[in-house]
């Protein structure tokens, strides 16, 4: 039976494995007839060896060198564009057009390009310069990045593609991705794309490795291995958290997004102006591709009364109406169930149909859940179970003091967002209400939002895709975002009266390009001024 290759120390070769499994199409329920490679440590030990030796490597190289091999990359992948979307359509159900081609495609090949403009003007690095004392620092690449890809992404957030892959390798660092289950074949075909890239730009051969799998001890052992520099990890908070103690104990770095529910609160003066199309606006960016976004609105919070009672029959009505789509894969149809039966299990109230459950692929109905706020106080844990799909929970408040509450049981989340009254009387009362509320959800988001769904995550360098625990495993950093999401595979390097030939070229006086530099306290592009 034949098994994929794995790429390991600059090679495709037979992996060492110790189990293999097959992908699966979520579109017909069926097994695809192919098979990848569980590996044992033997692989990871291989990469992590063959990965530390390219580290030094790399340190050596121009980032004119990763700049290239990032823009070649993308290069390729459009070339390589109808047969990957092609691929990971069957691998997750998710349609070719427009969300596999035009949308999240473009956006891979776009944070690619960006991260390679960062690489070359070496901002990024934060060169800071203290002429008087002679000491200069600047950030540096940290080693080896383990970098694992989640199931909803098999582009954007591919470990072998996606925006970490792309920040690890912009700050100079080598990448060992773990690729995801759901889309195994997929994960492949990048890589091969990504290894024909580096070998023609000139990184080192084993700048880019991939493993499918591993056993969930070794997972462990690669985050917490002394040669690995930073990890970084998108997906479900079990296995994030699991991830996370091993590194800890280390005093490995790691970076998480985990779970977010994305609370949207409705505030009166904009329910009486627009409630029917903010309705509208809602079901569009729940449903949309399935609620498989970790931007997914999952809570909101509106005051009770005649206009909430609209908004909440139109709402209900949209969900029934609108198709069930396709979830990515068997897994996620059985959390979904599980999380829906949990929130129905705290007391909230099923508002749409049962239907039956098409049994010829993965899916499940479009569910709206209601609850009361006390009912949401008397229990906020149970209630901020995060229904990762087509499934979303309603919450009625008795008044600004319930709503405060409320969004102060909050854990941390990706998102948040208010909508208030656009003009008029009702705008004036919003804004009061509003005062009272955005300090308190400010602080349980990363993104803070007004008047917009937070479905979809821009990638500009202004963005934040991170927030408090458990949304991320650290609040100071984003996962969207380039430069800012390189200062994750990065450290501090500081030299202190180190002799001028034997510094790096950023802290030299003399700029050796264009990149911003902090000297003497002074953001500026010039080069150091003699006295």
């Amino acid at each position: 039976m034949y098994t994929a290759p794995v790429l390991v120390a600059g090679e495709w070769r037979q992996a060492a494995e110790c189990g293999r499994f097959q992908p699966f199409n979520p579109s017909t329920r069926a097994a695809i007839d192919r098979y990848f490679p569980v590996s044992s440590w033997r692989d990871c030990d291989d990469a992590l060896e063959c990965a530390v030796q390219a580290a030094a490597q790399l340190k050596q190289l121009p980032a004119e060198t990763r700049a290239a091999f990032l823009e070649l990359y993308a290069n390729k992948i459009e070339g390589a564009a109808d047969e990957l979307c092609e691929i990971a359509n069957e691998e997750t159900g998710l349609p070719i057009e427009p969300r596999l081609l035009n949308v999240e495609l473009p956006r891979t090949t776009n944070q690619l390009r960006q991260a390679a403009a960062a690489a070359r003007s070496g901002s990024w690095s934060q060169a800071t310069l203290d002429t008087a004392a002679n000491i200069r620092t600047l950030r540096a690449p940290i080693g080896p990045v383990i970098v694992f890809g989640p199931n909803n992404f098999p582009f954007a957030f591919n470990g072998v593609a996606g925006g970490d892959f792309a920040a690890a390798i912009a700050a100079g660092n080598p990448v060992i991705a773990k690729a995801h289950s759901a889309h195994p074949h997929t994960c492949q075909k990048l890589a091969n794309l990504a290894h024909a890239a580096a070998l023609e730009a000139g990184l080192p051969a084993a700048a880019v490795q991939m493993l499918y799998g591993t056993a969930r001890e070794d997972g462990l052992r690669l985050v917490s291995d002394p040669r690995t520099g930073a990890s970084a990890f998108t997906g479900s908070q079990n296995a994030g958290l699991a991830l996370k103690r091993a590194a800890d104990e280390a005093g490995n770095p790691i970076y998480l997004e985990l779970s977010s529910i994305n609370p949207i609160v409705i505030l009166e003066g904009a329910l009486k102006q627009r409630g029917f199309s903010l309705a509208e606006e809602f079901a569009s960016s729940c449903l949309m591709g399935t609620g498989q976004f970790c931007t997914n609105p999952g809570l909101v919070i509106l005051p009770a009364g005649e206009s909430a009672d609209t908004f909440v029959d139109r709402c209900t009505a949209l969900f029934n109406e609108a198709p069930v789509g396709t979830l990515l894969n068997k897994g996620t149809e059985d959390n979904l169930k599980r999380a829906a039966r949990q929130l129905c299990d705290a007391g909230a109230e099923r508002l749409t149909a049962e239907n039956t459950q098409d049994p010829d692929r993965c899916c499940q109905p479009n569910t709206l859940l209601m609850a009361k706020g006390q009912q949401f106080l008397q229990n906020p844990h149970g209630f901020q179970t995060e229904a990762f799909g087509n499934t979303a929970l309603i919450v009625t408040s008795q008044g600004t003091e319930e709503t405060r509450k409320i969004l102060e049981s909050l854990e941390g989340n990706l998102t948040g967002c208010i909508y208030s009254a656009e003009d008029g009387e009702e705008c004036g009362e919003d804004d009061a209400v509003y005062t009272q509320l955005e300090p308190v959800l400010r602080n349980k988001v990363g993104r803070l939002l007004n008047d917009k769904m937070p479905t979809g995550v821009a990638v500009s360098p202004a963005m934040n895709h991170g927030g408090p625990y458990p949304a991320s495993g650290h609040p100071g950093f984003t996962a969207v975002g380039i430069p800012a999401s390189m200062q994750r595979f990065s450290k501090l390097e500081c030299y202190d009266n180190v002799r001028a030939h034997r510094l790096p070229a950023l802290l030299l006086d003399r700029n050796p390009g264009k990149a911003w530099r902090l000297i003497d306290g002074e953001w500026t592009q010039g080069d150091v001024t003699p006295l």
